[in-house]
């Protein structure tokens, strides 16, 4: 009968415990054996699993083709007991030039496309090997310089690593996501690496700098240009991480714009879909079409055409860059696991360095496995030369002795193991030139074996051979640099402003804060249509791509677009829609034009300063202060200054008291109160029997109308000089009949 088990036996653990440290085995495990590359040979467990079914199908660069499907069959069946799915697409991944820089697998059939890298076939169609590139990570597998584990399943073992013979890790970089860690390790090129790992080697203190006269940056698969700044570049090797910037290459042919080089992991098709796109949404319109001309030869040729000749193209393609993704920005995290197993974060230096000490202990390996190959050869070599000398009592052992072997050990001071390969010895072997081909095989193995034990006893030989051997890789498998580094500007993409066409318009403004954009300057605006109730207050001539500001009576100013105002074929729609003024306020006047547009703000109290268009806009809704006005007054209409050095400026009061005087008197200023324009009598403004209602700026060409009721009064600057006075003065009166104004007009001329 089954023995009961008793509570003595049932070991209790609290469930925070146990979760805690089977979530921290099963990160563990994704770590070490699922998403992350050994330093070694900068490959996860999948695809040394893959490279390895491989190798023992014999399926090398000189094999024949054979079916992926039956090399995947091998990997789930005998090292990777996963989905074969994500085996086979861990396969294509090695197998797209596009997607490695020296690819692993030599693929036959379809295995998909830079537009659509999944697109590749099923593996019962597809067939593969490996590629040359491949046996820098095999050739040395079976010299004893790997350990062996067994399989999933025990029936079988399989290696923990490879030795490879370069740093694959930064030659093929390598992606994937962890738990609580990633990693993202771009390629580089194969010449570069190699040659700062010999600096490193001469060097062994050499800095990230001193790597990087070597290593210039990643280098992709395709051929776009990277344009991170070289401090950006060499922040990345130093801290381990950060981010690349690629951008495509493009050349201009019989006027139109030719990209033939995109980001690494960019499609085609979506660059066409995101410029179709913009397109579409009226956001190019200086483009009028686009083509793609890839084919076989010319795996990315797309061609944008722009509208005419006097298109900018480095506007267009800033915006393009900025805005698609024909500029990509690549993350680069060096995460990985070091050959003490623990996954880490390494810098350019410290990496090499550790590949290279993984490296020279691989090589240390490979030499002493050698060495006691030649040794145990040397030993039975040995034995055989005893047999030899002394041949003929040797035969007469083995004829009449029982235990020959025996009988040889005893006699000859011989080990089991010689005694062996004598007695192993074939009729054939017992000639006399079989004497002489053992002592020339034992003097090439001691000249070997001499040769091994220097290196192995010297760190300087020992450098010198990995020298020679990476330099002798770097020659057969390195290629020039596929991806160029340049310094380019940084992209803008276009403003929305930058895509309206500059169309003449007349903004208008009603007194109860309607507003309105007519085509043309030629509007007069007073005879438009308003609301019941509703009259003209102000219009300004402007383009549809600028902005307009709007004056609140209490000196706030609100931004819109004037490509955003309704048109002047309907009465308009109130200012209080799109903005948020403070209650009570009415609008009194309007301002357009170029951000160093100046104007002159006042209020009716007689107080005023220049400012810019660029001052006035706000982005707020609630808008900003522009000018102080105090209690009880109210804002006049700003007067466009055209140049302020030589300009004057009339200010006149509704009871017919005229000032002029120059506009450089007053201060420029971004916002505040201003100065005193004109003296007019506290007590009067307060009461508001008189103000400074009417302000208009002139040069001495032009000519000021003022209007009381029916009558106007034309001024020329002879008629004004008698009004010409210093600011803050209280001006002298119009003549009789004008001692009440309504409004005041400037004739420019020539218009």
């Amino acid at each position: 009968m089954a023995e009961l088990v008793g509570p003595g036996d049932i070991e209790t653990i609290s469930l925070k415990d146990f979760t805690e440290s089977a979530y921290l085995n099963y990160a563990m495990y994704v770590i070490n054996d699922r998403a992350l590359p050994f330093i070694g040979d900068g490959l996860k467990p999948v695809q040394r699993r893959i490279v390895y079914a491989m190798s023992e199908l014999r399926l090398n660069a000189d094999a024949k083709y054979a079916k992926s499907a039956r090399t995947v069959g091998d990997v789930i069946g005998k090292f990777h007991p996963h989905g074969d799915a994500a085996s086979y697409e861990a396969m294509v991944l090695m197998a797209q030039p596009f997607s490695y820089r020296y690819p692993l697998v030599d693929g036959q059939g379809n295995w998909g496309a830079p537009d659509d890298p999944k697109s590749f076939a099923a593996m019962r169609y597809t067939e593969s090997k490996l590629t040359r590139y491949a046996e820098l990570l095999l050739d040395e597998l079976g010299q004893g310089t790997v350990e062996w584990v067994p399989n999933f399943d025990g029936t079988r073992e399989e290696p923990v690593n490879f030795p490879a013979r370069l740093p694959n890790i930064l030659l093929n970089g390598g992606t994937g996501i962890a738990v609580g860690m990633a990693t993202d390790i771009p390629p580089h090129n194969l010449l570069e690496v190699a040659s700062a790992c010999i600096r490193l080697l001469d060097q062994p203190g050499a800095s990230v700098v001193d790597l990087l006269e070597h290593i210039k940056g990643p280098d992709y698969p395709t051929e776009a240009e990277i344009i991170s700044s070289p401090d950006e570049i060499r922040r990345i090797y130093e801290t381990g991480r950060g981010s690349i910037r690629a951008r495509a290459v493009f050349h201009v042919e019989d006027g139109d714009v030719v990209i033939t080089a995109l980001p690494y992991q960019v499609s085609g098709t979506r660059i066409l879909e995101q410029l179709a796109a913009q397109m579409q949404a009226k956001k190019l319109p200086m483009v009028v079409d686009l083509r793609d001309e890839s084919d076989h030869e010319n795996p990315t040729r797309i061609a944008v055409v722009p509208r005419s000749n006097r298109v900018d193209i480095d506007l267009l393609m800033g915006h393009l860059f900025a805005s698609t993704d024909l500029e990509r920005t690549h993350r680069v995290n060096f995460n990985m696991i070091g050959v003490d197993g623990r996954p880490a974060l390494k810098p350019l230096n410290i990496l090499l360095t550790e590949w290279l000490a993984f490296r020279t202990s691989t090589v240390l390996k490979r030499l002493q496995f050698r060495l006691e190959k030649i040794l145990s050869r040397l030993h039975i070599l040995e034995g055989l030369m005893i047999a030899y000398l002394n041949i003929d009592e040797v035969i007469k052992i083995v004829r009449t002795e029982d235990k020959p072997k025996a009988v040889l050990i005893s006699r000859y001071q011989l080990s089991d193991i010689q005694a062996d390969s004598i007695l192993d010895l074939r009729l054939r072997q017992l000639a006399k030139l079989e004497e002489i081909k053992i002592q020339a095989e034992q003097d090439e193995l001691n000249a070997e074996r001499v040769g091994i034990e220097k290196i192995i006893n010297s760190k300087a030989r020992l450098k010198t051979l990995i020298k020679k051997e990476i330099n002798a890789d770097a020659k057969l498998f390195g290629n020039a640099r596929r991806s160029p580094i340049a310094v380019r500007q940084e992209a803008q993409a276009f403003k929305e402003k930058d895509l309206i066409s500059a169309e003449p318009i007349t903004v208008v403004l009603s007194e109860k804060g309607w507003i309105r954009a007519a085509k043309g300057h030629d509007i007069d605006a007073s005879e438009l249509n308003y609301r019941a109730g509703d009259t003209f207050l102000t219009a300004r001539s402007a383009k549809s791509s600028q902005d307009v500001v709007f004056i609140d009576s209490v000196g706030r100013g609100y931004t819109l677009a004037c490509h955003t105002l309704p048109s002047a074929r309907g009465q308009g729609e109130p200012l209080t829609g799109r903005i948020k003024p403070p209650p009570g306020v009415t609008f009194s006047g309007l301002v357009t034009g170029e951000k160093e547009q100046q104007y002159l703000v006042s209020c009716d109290a007689g107080y005023g300063f220049v400012t810019s268009m660029g001052d006035m806009v706000s982005k707020n809704k609630a808008g900003k202060a522009i000018l102080t006005v105090p209690g009880g007054s109210a804002v006049n209409q700003p007067a466009m200054i055209r140049n302020l050095p030589e300009e004057l400026v009339a200010v006149i009061s509704n009871e017919g008291r005229l000032l002029i005087f120059a506009v450089s008197e007053l201060p420029i200023l971004s916002r505040g109160k201003g100065v005193k324009m004109m003296n007019i009598p506290k007590a009067r403004v307060a009461d508001r029997t008189e103000m400074m209602s009417h302000v208009v700026v002139f040069s001495e060409q032009d000519t000021i109308v003022i209007y009381s009721g029916k009558r106007h009064l034309n001024l020329k600057l002879t008629d004004l000089e008698h009004y010409s006075g210093e600011r803050a003065r209280r001006g002298l009166k119009l003549p009789r009949g004008f001692q009440k104004v309504d409004r005041a007009e400037l004739l420019i001329k020539g218009n």
